[in-house]
This record gives C-alpha cells, sequence and structure tokens, in this order.
C-alpha cells in the first residue's frame, strides 16, 4: 500500500461522503471504521425518531447540533448540543428529534448491520 492509498483511508472530508437516506426524516454518513471501531454522523428532522433498539456494540453518541429527547433503559433526559450519551451492550437505547439535529455515533465493534 502506499502512502496515498493509507491517507485516502485515514483522513477523511466529509464532502467527499454521500449522505444515506434511512426515511422518516432521518440521514447518515458512515465516516470511517475498522473491524474494532465506527463513525457515523447522523442528521435528525424535527420530531424524527431513532426507534428504541439494543445491540451488542458499546456506542456514544455525541450531540454535535440540536437537542433530543433520549431513552436509556428506564431513564429519559434531553440532551443538547456539546452532550453525550452512552449506550453500554444490550441496554434499550433510543432518541427523539426536538430541534433538527446532529449525532455523532461511535461504535465498538464497527456495526456490521450498517455496512
Amino acid at each position: 500500500m502506499n502512502f496515498k492509498d493509507l491517507t485516502n483511508k485515514t483522513l477523511i472530508t466529509d464532502n467527499d461522503i454521500n449522505w444515506e437516506n434511512l426515511g422518516a426524516g432521518v440521514r447518515r454518513k458512515i465516516m470511517a471504521y475498522d473491524d474494532n471501531l465506527m463513525l457515523v454522523k447522523v442528521a435528525f428532522e424535527k420530531n424524527a425518531v431513532g426507534t428504541i433498539h439494543n445491540h451488542p456494540h458499546l456506542q456514544l453518541s455525541y450531540v454535535a447540533k440540536g437537542s433530543f429527547e433520549v431513552t436509556m433503559g428506564d431513564n429519559k433526559k434531553i440532551l443538547k448540543e456539546g452532550d453525550v450519551f452512552f449506550a453500554p451492550t444490550m441496554v434499550f437505547h433510543g432518541v427523539l428529534c426536538l430541534e433538527s439535529g446532529i449525532l455523532i455515533d461511535v461504535f465498538n465493534p464497527h456495526r456490521e448491520d450498517f455496512l
């Protein structure tokens, strides 16, 4: 592998990645990943829902823009720009977008179901 190939896989430009429309006011971009780690940008329109779900991956989500009502297990809290939530393995979680926004999700290991 030459240096150019390595640079293309490690230095990522947002404009080079297309949004994937998931429907119901939700879009995502898989920004980078390897076997152990994945970073995903998810854009929500106001009132869009990230359905309650669980998975075996660890997940950290950073609220880059907007505000969200986040459900984590039996708890609910409104998080806004600059806040973070952590979803442990197999804990049910989801979001309701209160003000159009963007979440930056990090998963360990990567989400094969997204690929």
